[in-house]
């Protein structure tokens, strides 16, 4: 998850996600966090949730995109091929794709192996407590520190629907946390998952990570880090690999998503749709991992709920991000401006790697949903903040949804 002032921590040539001043470092990808809107859908939709288009690939394994799209590969001198054998390592400002129209995500086979899933660190971003001084909305008193417990294995029979979201940045090879929810337009066939918005897009300063791809349950055994070194593919990720062939956040995310000061905090989320690495059976995910969470946009205010559970793969220490946890805890209100919605905030003692991860609560009719997801933390530790979703989350929702009904 990321900072209030999150800052980029190397190592291995990888950076983590941002902090917000002494806020959460995270490890690994899995706590980054970066709000990004939507690329546009040929059907249009609003300024706040508008859908973006990627790759995807057909059933020979060739990459197949939408024409449009490859016009605008061209304007901006990107050359599939090329790409594909490595082109997508230029991080030039000029060639780094912003809009959210122009989102694309070609499948590499085989560019996700353990060794490299492994050495994923988090883009985290903690929250240096000295930000909140100044708040105009409603905070509540910071939280006791919950201890994160380790999910018991196998972590599909406990937590189905969790699992790590891998991608590329600048700052190196990251991961974030990320759940399969349910698709209104595909019932018990989703290939949506929900993760934060900074674990896909880089927000006012830069434009969409690369190579992103889910793993459901990831290391489902619970493998120690020294066995995780010798660990098969089918080890690993025993559900497959899953790469997002449409991604879309908020608008809000990448027009105001910062690495520092929590910018965008309130809209950090977004919705990856996936197609299987190797073509797979034509299964859907829902359908592989056995079930997805539905998404409550209409949650009871937060002085209402009385426990969340938040889900995560933790990267940074004392975590070392292969190890998947919960924290549950009753919510209290976060504000980091007078302007944006307020934000839920729980003790939690989970790091960097842990951002993108659902909050689970009874839903509006009572039964469990995902209602957040892991947005920020402290450089300390201690407690989680996640963005409360409402009508702009679920226009996010509703428009990739809306572009693979009947697919």
């Amino acid at each position: 998850m990321r900072s209030i002032r999150p800052s980029f921590v190397a190592r291995r040539g990888r950076k983590a996600s941002r902090q917000i001043p002494p806020a959460l470092t995270a490890v690994a990808l899995a706590s980054a966090l970066a709000l990004t809107a939507t690329a546009c859908d040929s059907g249009g939709t609003d300024a706040d949730s508008r859908a973006s288009a990627s790759a995807s690939a057909a059933g020979d394994g060739k990459i197949t995109i939408p024409d449009d799209i490859k016009d605008r590969l061209k304007e901006h001198g990107i050359d599939l091929d090329k790409w594909k054998n490595g082109a997508w390592k230029n991080w030039d400002r000029d060639d780094w794709l912003r809009e959210a129209q122009d989102y694309v995500n070609p499948i590499i086979k085989g560019l996700w192996d353990p060794d490299r899933m492994r050495e994923a660190e988090d883009p985290d971003r903690s929250v240096d407590e000295n930000d909140l001084s100044d708040d105009q909305g409603v905070t509540d008193p910071e939280p006791a520190a919950v201890d994160a417990a380790a999910v018991p294995t196998t972590y599909h029979a406990n937590a189905p629907e969790a699992g790590k979201v891998f991608f590329d940045s600048p700052e190196g090879t990251m991961v974030c946390s990320a759940t399969v929810v349910r698709d209104p337009a595909n019932p018990g066939k989703s290939n949506m998952v929900w993760t934060a918005g900074h674990c896909v897009h880089a927000g006012k300063k830069g434009g969409w990570y690369r190579n992103i791809a889910f793993v459901p349950s990831y290391n489902d055994s619970g493998m120690s880090a020294a066995k995780l070194q010798t660990a098969t593919k089918e080890e690993v990720a025993p559900y497959g690999v899953w790469w997002g062939d449409w991604a879309q956040t908020s608008d809000q995310w990448i027009e105001q998503g910062g690495q520092t000061g929590g910018d965008g905090a309130s809209y950090d989320f977004a919705v990856i749709h996936v197609t299987p690495e190797e073509g797979g059976s034509g299964k859907s995910l829902e359908e592989m991992v056995g079930s997805a969470l539905p998404v409550d946009f209409a949650a009871p205010a937060v002085t209402k709920v009385k426990s969340i559970t938040a889900t995560g793969y933790p990267a940074a220490a004392p975590y070392d991000g292969q190890t998947l946890y919960q924290c549950q805890d009753r919510p209290g209100r976060l504000s980091l401006n007078g302007t944006d919605p307020t934000m839920y905030r729980i003790g939690c003692t989970m790091t960097g790697g842990s951002s993108g991860g659902g909050w689970v609560a009874a839903g509006s009719d009572g039964k469990p949903a995902l209602v957040s997801n892991t947005s920020i933390g402290p450089v300390g530790a201690g407690w989680l903040a996640g963005p409360r979703l409402g009508e702009v989350a679920k226009g996010v929702y509703d428009s990739v949804s809306d572009k693979f009904a009947g697919r």
